[in-house]
């Protein structure tokens, strides 16, 4: 091999090599290496991380019917609840005409979780004679807060414009009366007006801590649920069952990858180890994808990267098998390469084309789970198309103009 041809081939060994021990360091703890792009953290699902399954069903009361519009509202507020929270990833869906089922990974309290997630948050603000004057359906904004003056902790509430018109004219009807703010028919507190407020703005005071008001703003902020909502499931996963999961789909993930870089080795010799350094290359490269699309990793997940890994090793057999048969046939190494590539291109693409539309299927017609699966797959099978065709058939080239190894049994003949 040329000076140049060998020294190109060391420096694609040593690189995937050095990205392969940096990638494969930080996995199992997943936020020890902060400087690589390997060592960011890895949005992990409810399987792996913990967390909590509810399933919500919406009953009919006297003041709310459920139906479509109503269980659309009610979905609306619950995302609305839980993006506020910053939890991530969270998933929600209706199941039937009138349950929610909601999945929220990496919860420290699952109790504390659903009790605020099914508060209904009504808010009213009522005059002496018990008469509703402004409810939480004129509100534009609510946010936690400490006075300055004071230091007592408070939510401070900003109207909208029919809000600020309808607060003025309540507050200017009772001027040296008191105004009851209640939450869910529970009274928060009942101060006297001392004059007109026509800023649009109001406070609620009386909390305990900044914790307890900005949970108390979440649910102002996201409105009212339509519809009572009732727990008909909740299933909690611990941290060390998700713990569990993932470290056995790491082992299980690592021995079937070195089983199968032995094999390529062993039985395809120099294309084999090319093949091997493309697998590397390939699966750093969907797992760079999964971090910057931020995508959650399940069991599924992990099962579909898994698949794709043995879809790209089957492209990888199917073409070095063409290349063999040329070789057996007295073509020259970089002959029988072209002709393999061009000859297993079409069963390659093939396989590859109906496993996607099989992905497509499941993922228009699954749930989040298999969705998961359908997109790491998807991922997988358009990297692995990339790897096989383009980097090994380049670093073939490359080997093919060595001196050193014309023979081909080299290359499995």
């Amino acid at each position: 091999m040329r000076w140049s041809k060998l020294l190109t081939m060391a420096a694609i060994i040593l690189v995937i090599a050095a990205l392969g021990i940096t990638a494969a360091v930080p996995l199992p703890i997943f936020k020890d290496v902060t400087w690589l792009p390997w060592g960011k953290d890895i949005i992990l699902g409810l399987d792996l991380q913990g967390g909590v399954h509810v399933v919500l069903e919406a009953k009919d009361t006297p003041n709310a019917e459920v139906n479509d519009e109503s269980m659309k509202r009610a979905q609306a507020v619950l995302e609305r609840r839980i993006n506020e929270t910053g939890v991530a990833e969270p998933v929600i869906q209706r199941q039937g005409d009138r349950r929610i089922i909601v999945e929220l990974a990496g919860i420290d309290d699952p109790e504390k979780a659903v009790i605020d997630l099914i508060q209904p948050a009504y808010l009213e603000f009522k005059n002496e004679l018990g008469q509703t004057i402004i409810t939480g359906a004129d509100l534009k904004d609510a946010l936690e807060a400490r006075d300055p003056n004071t230091g007592q902790v408070e939510v401070d509430l900003t109207f909208t414009s029919e809000g600020t018109r309808k607060f003025a004219q309540a507050t200017m009807a009772n001027v040296d009366k008191p105004i009851g703010i209640y939450l869910d028919e529970q009274l928060l507190q009942n101060p006297v007006v001392s004059e007109p407020i026509t800023n649009g703005q109001a406070r609620i005071t009386g909390y305990e801590n900044l914790e307890e008001a900005h949970t108390i703003a979440i649910l102002l902020r996201s409105g009212a649920l339509p519809v009572q909502l009732d727990v008909m499931e909740k299933r909690t996963v611990g941290p060390q069952l998700g713990k569990d999961s993932l470290d056995r789909s790491i082992n299980a993930g690592i021995v079937g990858i070195v089983a199968i870089l032995v094999f390529m080795l062993v039985y395809y010799r120099i294309p084999g180890l090319i093949a091997d350094l493309a697998l590397i290359f390939y699966a750093l490269v969907v797992l760079a994808i999964f971090i910057g699309i931020h995508a959650t990793m399940t069991l599924p997940g992990i099962a579909g990267f898994l698949l794709s890994l043995g879809i790209a090793v089957d492209a990888n057999v199917i073409i070095f098998e063409r290349i063999k048969e040329e070789l057996r046939t007295g073509k020259s190494i970089r002959s029988a390469i072209d002709s393999g590539f061009k000859r297993g291109f079409v069963a390659v693409f093939d396989a590859n084309v109906t496993t996607l539309i099989g992905a497509a299927v499941l993922y228009f017609f699954g749930t989040s789970l298999i969705r998961g699966f359908a997109v790491t797959l998807s991922i997988g099978i358009l990297v692995s198309m990339f790897t096989a065709i383009t980097m090994t058939r380049w670093m073939l080239h490359l080997a093919a103009a060595s001196n050193s190894v014309k023979d081909p049994r080299y290359y499995g003949a």
